[in-house]
């Protein structure tokens, strides 16, 4: 049986509360892999300022510049419709980027 990716969506959405994702998450992630989504996660929200270069993100954030170029790739195949969707979804306060 294959795994289902919707199966893993709907047991995320079903826990509202903080505590109960986090304890879901450590279940389902490694420290390594919870790190690097929140690399990545801070990858578009720098991309999406648009205050730093690829190569700055790299020196301040200490990520590879392979992680950077793939989420800058990402963005730039986006429309800006959908672009404007994944800056709502993911920069919630100007000040939350730095």
């Amino acid at each position: 049986m294959r795994a289902s990716w919707n199966l893993v969506l709907d047991k995320i959405l079903a826990h509202p509360e903080r505590d109960e994702l986090i304890t879901l998450f450590q279940l389902l992630l490694t420290e390594e892999e919870r790190s690097a989504i929140a690399g990545r996660l801070k990858v578009f929200q720098l991309l999406l300022a648009g205050e730093l270069s690829q190569r700055q993100i790299a020196a301040e954030y200490q990520i590879s510049i392979a992680t950077i170029t793939r989420c800058s790739n990402y963005l730039k195949h986006m429309n800006e419709s959908e672009r404007a969707v994944i800056a709502k979804l993911i920069v919630t306060d100007p000040a939350d980027i730095r």
